[in-house]
């Protein structure tokens, strides 16, 4: 059975990485990456790895991903990262059962500023070795967390106007799938494939375990 969470609207582009054969346009900032059995994955490691995706000057879109923490308690998604220092990041808490958001900032990788702790919501469930769906807004300088098709909550920052999007590890190993932006500014390449595409786009079809 296939379920779409992505809606594609006639005014706005999309881009899909659905990393069945490779990692094309993705740029490691920091930490050992790679597409391994069709799943963008980093290997457990230090503070803060992330690889980043996209154009400089996107500024309001959604990015949807499946996460699995592989090993390790913290991954998440990076967004209006305006250089590999400073971006913002919602990630998943494993013991916590939560998620927080930081703000990065230049100096070295651990720079940054805790902006909210976000307690799990509608019956969600954080666990190490499970997929989780999750999907980030970002329209202005209001920010949207869901999580397995629930919203955890509304928050809001001005520092970073726009920026590139991205994944992202703490001492973390973890696995990245059928990752999805869209806005009105972003270039759609999603059409050059339609079809293939669109059954792979959070359809769940692949294993899971």
């Amino acid at each position: 059975m296939l379920c779409l969470f992505v809606t594609l609207s006639s005014h706005a582009g999309t881009q899909l990485w659905d990393f069945e054969r490779n990692d094309d346009g993705w740029k490691v900032a920091n930490g050992n990456w790679e597409v391994k059995d069709g799943v963008y994955k980093v290997s457990q490691g230090a503070e803060a790895e992330h690889s980043l995706v996209g154009e400089n000057d996107w500024d309001n879109y959604t990015i949807q991903a499946k996460i699995r923490i592989d090993a390790g308690d913290w991954a998440g998604l990076v967004f209006r990262a305006k250089s590999e220092m400073e971006y913002y990041v919602y990630y998943l808490n494993v013991p916590n059962n939560k998620t927080e958001l930081w703000k990065h900032t230049p100096g070295a990788w651990t720079n940054r500023a805790n902006l909210a702790q976000i307690p799990a919501v509608g019956g969600v469930q954080i666990q190490r070795g499970e997929w989780i769906d999750m999907m980030v807004e970002v329209d202005g300088n209001e920010f949207t967390l869901h999580i397995n098709g629930e919203e955890q909550s509304n928050n809001s920052d001005d520092s970073y106007a726009e920026g590139q999007v991205g994944v992202w590890a703490w001492q973390t190993g973890a696995s990245f799938d059928d990752f999805t932006v869209e806005g009105d500014n972003i270039v759609d390449t999603l059409a050059v494939d339609p079809k293939r595409k669109l059954t792979t786009t959070w359809g769940r079809l692949k294993r899971t375990d």
